[in-house]
């Protein structure tokens, strides 16, 4: 793929256009993380919503400190600010559910020590030199960190999602869509394709580097799998059939007493669901949220198809065949519009499926970007030729089979942590995260 957007170069980019870029892209991700700890009182910041997330405010105190060892210590060479704190925010040293018993930062504290490091980060930013070590080539440490911000504003948004209580956040709806009226599946030719990205400047580790791969014809999806047809499979009793489940899947939903997706509860003869607060009818248009790999791939089976693999999910999302390359995106090699995805938690739901023709692949697959993650059949693998960088912990550590890969990005995901060569992956029992799927089939089946 050539790329010569400054966004997107290799490194020749306008200094100041990156610096640029970088600036807008940590403010926009600052003002996100102030506008997640901001909408409640002090006790819902400190309380633990659900033993799968941190209290909020570790979360706060957890991005300026990461923010502070990358950008002022790694990069400028500063001295440590909180040096004494570095061990209460190390994801790796506490679990989520032992956070809330650590003598961490008050949120006062928490938000001053934040501001305190984003200033300083903001004067070294001013007179960085976007070359000479791995860091700082094309801005690389400043997009990893405003990445690493906005991922763990999506975990919040999960929070927000899993607490009990009034109404906090609000959103406009997604703009109505026409019904879709295109085909329901769409054929990928087979043949190579390059995958990953060798040239894409903020692309993590796990992205790279570019390979090519072989990919046998295949039908995926037009759109992501949406509520009313996972109901059919609920009403089928679809729960209740152990033929379509992971004999692992089966246990695990026997086990827990799950027969719908998460949030879901059954009132008369309607599905409601609870979303940040709000109970409504489950939008029978809408794509699938909140589902564990289990299910989507039971859903695939019932269906009589399969969930895609993570190299034809890339295929689909990134294939032009017009000029046989990988683009950035489905659309090609500009960055997400607001007519391209639904993104940035703009909305706090997925639109309707069949949304963002402006975002359509040149195969006419669409939503392949935004509105939910997409579960795919792979484990989550390193690429040939993975190097990890700049640590380990943030992908290698958890490479094997018990991470299932998901890709594409939902509305919680901010533009700049989502490309279509952007790998996210979960234990494959996870539902809180804002989860859908799509299903696949062989050419010959």
């Amino acid at each position: 793929m050539t790329d010569t957007s400054p966004a997107a170069g290799t490194g020749t980019a306008d200094p100041e256009a990156l610096r640029e870029r970088a600036v807008a892209s940590l403010v926009v991700a600052r003002e996100r993380t102030m506008l997640l700890t901001s909408c409640v009182e002090e006790p819902d910041l400190t309380a633990q919503h659900s033993p799968l997330m941190s209290p909020l405010v570790w979360d706060l105190a957890h991005i300026g400190n990461q923010e502070e060892q990358w950008l002022l210590r790694a990069v400028a060479g500063q001295e440590a600010i909180r040096p004494e704190i570095d061990s209460l925010y190390d994801a790796f040293e506490h679990p989520r559910a032992d956070r809330p018993k650590l003598p961490l930062l008050a949120p006062a504290e928490a938000r001053g020590y934040a501001a305190d490091v984003r200033g300083r980060v903001l004067d070294v930013l001013e007179k960085a030199a976007f070359h000479g070590t791995r860091l700082t080539e094309a801005g690389f440490a400043f997009g990893m960190i405003a990445q690493h911000e906005q991922q763990h504003d999506e975990t919040m948004l999960i929070t927000h999602q899993l607490r009990r209580g009034p109404q906090a956040l609000t959103a406009p709806d997604p703009e109505p869509a026409p019904l879709f009226t295109g085909p329901p599946e769409v054929l990928v030719p087979g043949g190579p394709f390059t995958m990953g990205t060798s040239d894409e400047p903020w692309a993590l580790d796990n992205e790279r580097p570019a390979h090519r791969r072989e990919v046998p014809a295949f039908w995926i999806d037009t759109t992501p799998v949406t509520n009313g047809a996972y109901q059919a499979f609920i009403e089928d009793g679809g729960y209740d059939d152990p033929r379509w489940w992971d004999p692992d899947g089966w246990a695990h939903i026997r086990r827990n007493s799950i027969a719908h997706p998460l949030f879901w509860r059954r009132d008369g003869g309607q599905w409601l669901r609870r979303r940040f607060g709000v109970t409504e009818v489950v939008p029978p248009d809408e794509p699938v949220l909140h589902v564990c790999w289990y299910e989507a791939d039971a859903y695939a089976r019932w269906a009589g198809r399969r969930l895609p693999t993570e190299t034809e999910w890339e295929k689909a999302a990134r294939y032009d065949p017009a000029g046989d390359r990988s683009m950035r995106y489905p659309w090609g090699d500009a960055d997400p519009g607001p007519e391209h995805a639904n993104l940035g938690q703009r909305h706090l739901r997925p639109a309707p499926a069949g949304s963002y023709p402006a975002g359509e692949s040149p195969l006419g697959v669409r939503q392949l970007i935004g509105d939910v993650w997409e579960w795919t059949a792979s484990d989550f693998l390193p690429y040939p030729g993975f190097r990890a960088f700049p640590y380990r912990e943030y992908s290698e550590v958890f490479f094997g089979s018990d991470h299932k890969v998901l890709r594409g990005g939902s509305f919680a995901v901010d533009p700049v942590a989502c490309r279509g060569t952007f790998r996210n992956w979960d234990y494959p029992i996870r539902r809180q995260i804002f989860s859908g799927f799509r299903t696949a089939r062989s050419e010959d089946v």
